[in-house]
């Protein structure tokens, strides 16, 4: 006879928007507990500034198609790489590995905007921006639109060249804090 695993009880779900789901604040706080449950990969997301690089770390990112190669990027309008973005600009998206929790830190705050690219080993691709070196992957892309939403806008860019380290090795953050 085979040896059957116990029954696992489902953990207990709270409706936290109960008798309260039009009060925009109460979903808000809502959504934001829900998502901060979805594990994501994170990246960093280089343009060019005015007088040098600029970048970002983000985990909203998402391809969006494969004909032709596009991904999706969603920046919050207040961060400082967003001014520098428009149709037509480049950008880098490095997927980083789980080795480069300290690139991801850089670039979410923990370093000065103009120091951020001292951390890590960075060399540029054919626009000119910073590509990470260990990445695990290095898409080098064209915005081709941008569509302002709530507080952020969502950035569609045309990849055009892709660079792939060797090992699969993610990092991934889930519930503020890197797993």
């Amino acid at each position: 006879m085979a040896d059957v695993a116990p029954a696992v009880a489902a953990p207990e779900a709270t409706d936290v928007t109960a008798g309260r789901a039009s009060d925009p604040a109460v979903i808000s706080a809502g959504l934001k507990g829900a998502m901060r449950r979805l594990a994501s990969g994170v990246a960093i997301v280089t343009a060019l500034g005015d007088e040098a690089p600029v970048g970002m770390a983000a985990t909203s990112i998402t391809s969006l198609t494969m004909d032709p190669p596009a991904v999706l990027v969603c920046v919050n309008q207040t961060a400082s790489i967003h001014a520098h973005l428009s149709p037509g600009c480049p950008v880098s998206i490095n997927l980083l590995s789980r080795h480069q929790r300290d690139v991801s830190a850089a670039f979410g705050g923990a370093v000065a905007r103009d120091a951020r690219f001292g951390v890590g080993s960075w060399t540029p691709d054919a626009h000119g921006l910073p590509i990470l070196e260990e990445a695990q992957a290095n898409l080098s892309c064209t915005i081709d639109s941008m569509t302002p939403y709530g507080t952020h806008s969502i950035v569609i860019a045309r990849v055009e060249a892709v660079r792939l380290s060797e090992a699969v090795d993610p990092l991934i953050f889930q519930d503020g804090a890197y797993l």
